[in-house]
């Protein structure tokens, strides 16, 4: 049996490396022992080495993609050539054909009389067209017998790259899912927002510190810096008084562009994570509203929003959280 290519050694690997890695982050519960607590930071640290396989896997995902691409390039161009090939192949070979008809169309009884006929040099004319031909006729078969293998081998390498390429594609799936387990895990164990009474409902809270916003919406700011890498800055609190909550430090406006530019597209998906994030924790955090892309929901679903003029003041370059 061949020994396995190195690209499929290496996401053996990488398999087993991630098998370790989901072994230790979800536990195995031992007879007569409670499930595992791990701590937030314990969490956050399988949370890290998990991503970083699955970039690994991601990177050697597009790299058999690749390869894929260029087995399937050479395949097709082999069988190309093979096809081109044959082509001039039966042409040569219908020469050879018209020419033993002449021979024998000739009435002296094929190539053996020509070569003593009065007209020698129509004979020896013949003799080397179809000694000509003849050789044209081996190196071609020669030649398709090569395509056709190279052909093969081709064919044979995409199949093999594809099924490499299906099995990281597997194990890269079964990592996010395992962090999204973790994430799960890590959104259960955020901090509850303070201020919460008996009934469920929250009591007013007034801004406090320095940063003048109450205490329910720095914890849930706090919980989603932990969350989520934001790649611009978070504005919560506001002086203007715009009718909203931003100057009862109750809001947090958190940036998915700079300079009221529409956010890429990477960064529009964190924004739509961000705010089905704060949706699905706004009972745990005392969330009261989201605004994002020109909708707003309350908890009960998306409902659109006037347009107001503006990338910016609609929403469209940032999430807005406000709080109870």
């Amino acid at each position: 049996m061949a020994a396995p290519p190195p690209t499929f050694r290496r996401h053996a690997a990488l398999a087993l490396c991630l098998g370790s890695v989901v072994a230790f982050t979800l536990g195995a519960p031992t007879a007569g022992s409670a499930d595992p607590k791990p701590s937030e930071a314990e969490l956050r640290a399988d949370l890290v080495k998990l991503n970083k396989k699955v970039d690994a896997l991601i990177e050697n995902y597009a790299a058999t993609r690749e390869s894929l691409g260029k087995a399937e390039k050479g395949e097709a161009v082999a069988r190309q050539n093979l096809r081109r090939a044959e082509e001039v192949y039966g042409e040569n070979e219908r020469q050879v054909d018209a020419i033993i008809q002449l021979q024998y169309q000739s009435g002296i009884g094929g190539l053996p009389s020509l070569l003593f006929s009065e007209d020698l040099s129509g004979a020896a004319l013949m003799e080397q067209l179809a000694a000509e031909q003849s050789a044209r006729l081996k190196g071609f078969a020669e030649s398709v017998e090569r395509r056709r293998k190279a052909a093969e081998t081709a064919a044979r390498l995409a199949d093999e790259i594809a099924k490499e390429a299906k099995e990281v594609q597997e194990q890269r799936e079964k990592a996010e899912d395992v962090i999204e387990d973790i994430k799960n895990k890590i959104d259960r164990l955020i901090t509850q927002g303070s201020g919460r009474r008996s009934d469920g409902s929250w009591a007013p809270q007034l801004p406090v510190g320095a940063d003048n916003i109450t205490d329910r919406t720095r914890i849930m700011r706090d919980a989603i810096r932990k969350r989520f890498d934001l790649p611009y800055s978070v504005g919560c609190y506001r002086a203007e008084n715009d009718g909203g909550e931003h100057p009862l430090g109750r809001a947090c406006d958190f940036m998915m562009s700079a300079g009221g530019s529409m956010p890429s597209a990477a960064n529009l998906r964190l924004g739509d994570e961000i705010a089905a994030w704060a949706l699905k924790n706004k009972a745990r955090l005392g969330v009261k509203y989201v605004i994002w892309r020109q909708r707003i929901n309350h908890g009960s679903g998306w409902r659109g929003m006037s347009n107001r003029g503006g990338v910016t003041a609609n929403h469209f370059d940032h999430p807005h959280i406000s709080m109870y």
